[in-house]
């Protein structure tokens, strides 16, 4: 019991001074950057893909968008949680 109440009072020495909003920024921003990598690797390897078999494009596109859109979601989620814990 004295071990938790010495644990919340360090969280809620860390969170006043600051440090857990510069972490959530850090982390909103590093969400963001590695979607826009990851996005961009995705068009770049569905670029490749049908400059090798042009046939396969309409297949290759609709992959590409559902997967850019999965990247997309996830990021979107990195993002809400580093800004709350700025907010919060």
């Amino acid at each position: 019991m004295e071990l938790l109440t010495v644990l919340m009072q360090a969280t809620e020495a860390a969170a006043s001074s600051g440090l857990a909003k510069a972490g959530g920024a850090v982390g909103a921003g590093i969400a963001a950057i590695a979607a826009g990598i990851g996005v961009g690797n995705i068009g770049k390897s569905a670029l490749e893909s049908i400059a090798r078999q042009p046939e396969a494009a309409n297949d290759i596109r609709a992959n590409m968008i559902l997967a850019a859109a999965l990247v997309e979601g996830v990021a979107l989620f990195g993002v809400i949680a580093g800004l709350l814990a700025v907010v919060l």
